[in-house]
């Protein structure tokens, strides 16, 4: 058992999203909180994987000096890509209409990376899952965003609300994942750095 394993270790969640603190503390994983106020921008010419990869790093980095030997920080990042193109969170109501309204119909891919750092190591990993929206119509679109306001979520949408439930025809890959955190990659790791 992973809990066994973490005695004399200390999680931190360099995050502040709900959803991710959901997470853990459903898996049973004690941990602290200490998120990352970094910028998040990246270089232009990274694609897929190469965004969020950059992203967890950086805000791992900038949390680095405050780690005690004990401690493994986990810190994370999601991009939704769509058509050679990353999807991030939406500022107003046209711009999360204009994501959904690209997505509409269509696959595409969210990836999470998650980065795992202690004083010594670091260590990162992704998953990629892809989702496929139903057609919908523009008046189902607009009433999603006026009744959630998804506008703290990459691609504009969460697929745990209404959206989700009505708007999403397949997915491959780990739902979790969409949701802000690959869970079962983040237990696997932690088994193999804990052993």
């Amino acid at each position: 058992m992973l809990l066994d394993k973490l005695n004399g270790h200390k999680i931190v969640l360099g995050s502040s999203s709900p959803r991710r603190h959901h997470f853990l503390k459903t898996m049973g994983i004690p941990f602290e909180a200490r998120p990352s106020l970094v910028e998040e921008v990246y270089p232009e010419e990274l694609q897929r994987a190469e965004i969020s990869d950059y992203l967890a790093k950086l805000k791992a980095d900038s949390l680095k000096e405050s780690l005690k030997p004990n401690e493994i920080l986990i810190t994370s990042d999601t991009v939704v890509w769509h058509k050679g193109e990353s999807l991030a969170k939406a500022e107003n109501v046209t711009e999360a209409f204009k994501m959904l309204k690209k997505m509409n119909g269509d696959t595409h891919e969210v990836i999470t990376s998650v980065c795992f750092t202690t004083i010594g190591t670091q260590r990162l990993e992704n998953s990629i899952t892809q989702v496929t929206f139903a057609s919908m119509t523009d008046e189902e679109i607009r009433y999603y965003i006026e009744n959630y306001q998804p506008f703290d979520k990459a691609g504009a949408y969460g697929i745990q609300e209404w959206i989700g439930l009505v708007g999403i025809k397949e997915i491959r890959g780990s739902y979790n994942n969409v949701v802000g955190l690959p869970t079962q990659l983040v237990y696997q790791t932690l088994k193999e750095m804990v052993t």
